[in-house]
């Protein structure tokens, strides 16, 4: 079954889970725009209301959730269900991003890190895919990051949880796809976010959050598994996945000044 993309997305029924700031507010803002019914869900309520006064009182929803907790996430869920009916497409953007080296290394921070980038949309496509299932139908899209494909510097506990995100997209395509549940995995390279705004480098081809929304959505709407950004930098990267080690370390640390 070929992987089914969304045609428009006016009156499509979205949770967009970590839509108070960075890419999930630049996504909230253009799917609004585009006329869908948009589930608004962080911790960070007052946010979540401003981005909800852009649009009629009908076309939005505020789902406050902390994607550590079950509860919640089952309570956000819950509520959308019996305002909305149902649920056309799950984007997960919420995410942690602590920079970490050898050297600073913590337990604590690695932790939390797996727990909310990880475990996070765990549970929440734990949540929607039984209706899904049973409606074969729905998107599921998460956001990870090109920190996934291999190792770099300063991603210690955040590298790893975005490499468990791109297994878990491509076992969930492998089951779902046949079920008629389109998976997009989303991984972006240097956004200009509150969590980049940590670093203390150059980040090259570096991007707006608009830039990835539109990013997201047109491929999303292309029925796109693998969404990656900028092409210019993330290609480049998907290439240092296949070299021996030797040759990929050499070129990171000759490249990468930090």
């Amino acid at each position: 079954m070929k992987q089914l993309g969304i045609d428009h997305f006016s009156g499509k029924r979205v949770w967009i889970i970590g839509a108070s700031s960075g890419i999930g507010e630049a996504c909230a803002k253009a799917l609004i725009q585009k006329g869908a019914k948009v589930a608004l869900s962080s911790r960070r309520v007052e946010r979540l209301q401003e981005i909800a006064n852009l649009a009629p009182a009908e076309q939005t929803l505020i789902l406050p959730v902390d994607v550590t907790q079950d509860d919640q996430i089952n309570t956000g869920y819950q509520k959308m269900i019996q305002a909305w009916g149902g649920i056309d497409l799950l984007l997960f953007v919420s995410g942690v991003y602590v920079p970490l080296r050898a050297d600073n290394f913590d337990i604590k921070t690695a932790e939390q890190t797996i727990d909310a980038n990880l475990l996070g949309p765990m549970r929440a496509v734990a949540v929607v895919l039984p209706r899904m299932l049973q409606e074969c139908a729905g998107h599921i899209a998460i956001v990870g990051s090109v920190a996934g494909y291999s190792g770099l510097p300063k991603a210690l506990a955040y590298g790893p949880s975005k490499a468990g995100i791109i297994n878990f997209c491509e076992t969930l395509y492998y089951d779902l796809l046949p079920q008629g549940i389109s998976v997009h995995m989303i991984s972006p390279g240097f956004v200009a976010t509150e969590a980049t705004a940590q670093n203390d480098f150059e980040m090259p081809a570096l991007i707006t959050a608009q830039e990835a929304a539109s990013e997201i959505l047109s491929g999303i709407q292309k029925g796109e598994f693998d969404i990656h950004f900028p092409k210019r930098f993330s290609g480049f990267l998907k290439f240092l996945r296949i070299l021996p080690y030797p040759l990929y370390f050499w070129i990171i640390r000759r490249f990468v000044k930090i």
